[in-house]
């Protein structure tokens, strides 16, 4: 049975250059890996209408008895410019103790480190109750519509039983060790426009200004105090990102005022009791200025919440024992794939520390890089005592 070192792993998948939803090699690249650990493997491609196909990975060791699964996506987002990187993003470079390149933090390494802590488990429990499963995406960092949203779907139609999921997002803002999550907001965008009635400026009373009527709008969405947070989530917020009059002359009351906004709502909400909220404010002051209006949703995900059971507090314990931190079970920051996969299986998140995410000089620590594969090692083996 090879054994696989994380570094060496983490560098070779750095090479391949899969900007989301480019592949480049890599899944079979991965693939191949994980035959030579006794993986059974399926390449899994989607693509929906109007968008690219995206390749995915199932893998699976072991046959009977609770399946765990780690999750994590090979995709990566664009190096950017160039010329301000030290060092070529796709020719990963160790320096002054960290490995760099794109994808190094977010998240080759730490898709390294778990098939590197599987090769370690397998290495010594040849015969072990259960079964390790990896669910791999190419399509996080994009859409997210051909990913592990499908996957997931493909894996109810085959009654596939997942029993935990550990998605290895870096999830830790400082230090490793410090941030387990256990859950995350749900997220929502809305486009709204106001149709009026355009207009000359010195005769107000012949038109119908719609920018009136999304300025009253705004004003009240900014106003409503949806929740005072709760035990495990912070306050459901509202923030207004765009604000659009597409008018090229000043003595013209305009005919269309439109704008954007961002919900990250927390567990005491629903995306749908969330639209009904803001669609009577729309409603009430659209009416009240006897202007039309047009309101569109898009839901990323809803909120969730894991609650915390003997697996959490095993992988807290390992973490605590391993980094000498006792990190927080937390439900902050943005969207994940656990989003999708916590309908079919309960599961959490750690990775490592996201500083440089996303990031010119995306790096990790070569240190942080093998507590990590020592905290997966010994998370296999007390999920499988």
């Amino acid at each position: 049975m090879p054994s696989i070192n994380e570094l060496q792993l983490a560098k070779e998948l750095i090479k391949f250059p899969s900007v989301t939803p480019i592949d480049a090699g890599i899944m079979k690249f991965l693939e191949k890996k994980l035959k030579t650990l006794g993986f059974k493997t399926k390449i899994l491609e989607f693509k929906e209408k109007n968008s690219k196909p995206v390749k995915n990975l199932y893998a699976k060791l072991g046959k009977q008895g609770p399946n765990f699964c780690y999750a994590g996506h090979l995709d990566v987002v664009p190096a950017g410019n160039l010329k301000e990187w030290t060092v070529n993003p796709f020719k990963p470079s160790v320096k002054k103790g960290h490995l760099i390149g794109r994808g190094a933090n977010d998240m080759k390494s730490s898709i390294a480190a778990f098939v590197s802590a599987v090769s370690n488990f397998v290495r010594n429990n040849r015969k072990f109750n259960g079964s390790i499963s990896l669910l791999i995406t190419g399509d996080e960092e994009g859409v997210a519509i051909n990913g592990t949203k499908k996957v997931v779907d493909y894996l109810r139609k085959k009654k596939e039983k997942i029993n935990f999921c550990l998605v290895g997002e870096p999830t830790n803002p400082n230090k490793l060790g410090e941030m387990i999550k256990i859950g995350r907001r749900g997220s929502m965008n809305g486009r709204l426009s106001i149709m009026g009635v355009q207009g000359h400026v010195a005769y107000p009373q012949r038109a119908n200004n719609p920018s009136t009527a999304l300025v009253q709008i705004l004003n009240e969405l900014k106003k409503i105090k949806f929740d005072n947070g709760t035990k495990n989530f912070q306050p459901t917020n509202l923030e207004i990102t765009k604000i659009n009059i597409d008018n090229s002359a000043d003595n013209v009351i305009p005919g269309l005022a439109s704008a954007k906004f961002n919900i990250r709502f927390n567990n005491k909400h629903t995306s749908s009791s969330i639209k009904k909220t803001i669609d009577s404010i729309i409603k009430k002051i659209s009416n009240k200025n006897k202007s039309r209006y047009k309101i569109d949703y898009s839901v990323s995900g809803e909120a969730f919440l894991t609650k915390p059971n003997n697996t959490t507090f095993m992988i807290r314990d390992i973490i605590k024992k391993i980094t000498k931190i006792k990190p927080q079970l937390s439900t902050t920051g943005g969207t994940s794939d656990a989003r999708f996969i916590r309908k079919i299986a309960p599961c959490l998140e750690f990775g490592l520390v996201g500083k440089t995410m996303h990031k010119v000089d995306e790096a990790v620590s070569l240190s942080d890089l093998k507590k990590l594969t020592l905290i997966y090692s010994n998370i296999l083996q007390n999920y499988f005592k």
